[in-house]
């Protein structure tokens, strides 16, 4: 930090803010510019883009409708499962005899 405040040689203090200008246009120059493509392109995606999406949407309606008979496949078992419980439960239970009764 004394470089940039030394009040006897200035033009340390301005050479190193210029050579860190340079050292940042050089490395974030290359990355602007590709993003500006980028950026650029999004306003006319080419037909290989469009297809991919098209083909994402086409894919994630077909997993809306495996997510709704996924569902409807649960409620299934479990209502099925609560069935056999019903049939089972008076079998565990077992019938009260007068013996161990009153």
């Amino acid at each position: 930090m004394m470089l940039l405040q030394d009040p006897v040689h200035p033009e340390v203090g301005m050479g190193f803010v210029i050579a860190m200008l340079t050292a940042i246009t050089i490395i974030l120059g290359p990355i602007t510019w590709a993003l500006a493509r980028r950026l650029g392109r999004k306003e006319n995606p080419d037909s290989a883009l469009r297809a991919e999406v098209e083909q994402l949407h086409t894919r994630l309606a077909e997993m809306d409708s495996l997510q709704s008979r996924l569902v409807e496949l649960e409620e299934r078992v479990d209502f099925t499962e609560r069935l056999l419980a019903q049939a089972q439960q008076p079998a565990r239970l077992g019938v009260p005899t007068e013996e161990g009764g009153r």
